[in-house]
């Protein structure tokens, strides 16, 4: 079964519909960007996580002491770096690590290989900020690069149109969607169910 990590959730409301629906993981972010909360918004989300549900808070180009703060006061389960950050950067942290990458062409996949992390998140390259332009990127860019399957996680445009054959084409331990689940740049309660029962479907 792939799983799925909810990203950007701002509201209560959206937090306990993606737990009720079976998600994964919960992703706060704390990088610039519209779906931005604070260390003190993420902290009160996170009381409606339930243990077993992974809180992942996204971040770029951070300091250690913004890490610090924000992995031990939500608190977090991994830190997912979506920055310019360098693997020793990353190794210092010392934190469970998800490594982002934009991808354009294959050099980009490759890049992977220079981070010692956890997971390795592949998304299409953003527009205004890093991440969440809801664009998909060429998937056939993943193949042959030798990326083990249960460390991938796939991101960038994903929706209940598209997640199946994402599923098929890619098979990735984990996706994770954002402005997919989205209606008028708002989380959709609606819609992050559809998008769960859907990757059930596609999962099968």
């Amino acid at each position: 079964m792939t799983k799925v990590k909810i990203c950007g959730l701002q509201e209560q409301e959206h937090v306990k519909t993606a737990v009720h629906a079976g998600a994964d993981a919960i992703g706060f972010v704390f990088a610039p960007s519209k779906r931005r909360v604070s260390i003190e918004q993420a902290q009160q989300l996170a009381k409606h996580v339930p243990q077993g549900v992974l809180k992942i808070g996204v971040f770029v180009n951070p300091t250690s002491a913004e890490l610090k703060e924000a992995v031990e006061r939500v608190p977090l389960d991994y830190v997912q770096y979506h920055g310019e950050e360098t693997p020793a950067f990353i190794q210092e942290q010392g934190y469970p690590a998800i490594k982002a990458l934009s991808i354009r062409e294959k050099e980009d996949v490759q890049a992977a290989a220079n981070y010692q992390v956890d997971y390795y998140l592949f998304d299409a390259p953003g527009t205004e900020f890093k991440g969440g332009s809801g664009h998909t990127f060429d998937w056939t860019l993943l193949e042959q690069v030798g990326i083990p399957k249960e460390k991938l996680l796939l991101a960038g445009g994903l929706n209940v149109d598209n997640i199946e054959a994402a599923i098929t084409d890619v098979g990735p331990f984990m996706v994770d969607v954002s402005s997919g689940v989205e209606t008028n740049g708002s989380k959709d309660s609606t819609k992050i169910q559809a998008f769960l029962q859907a990757v059930k479907r596609g999962s099968r």
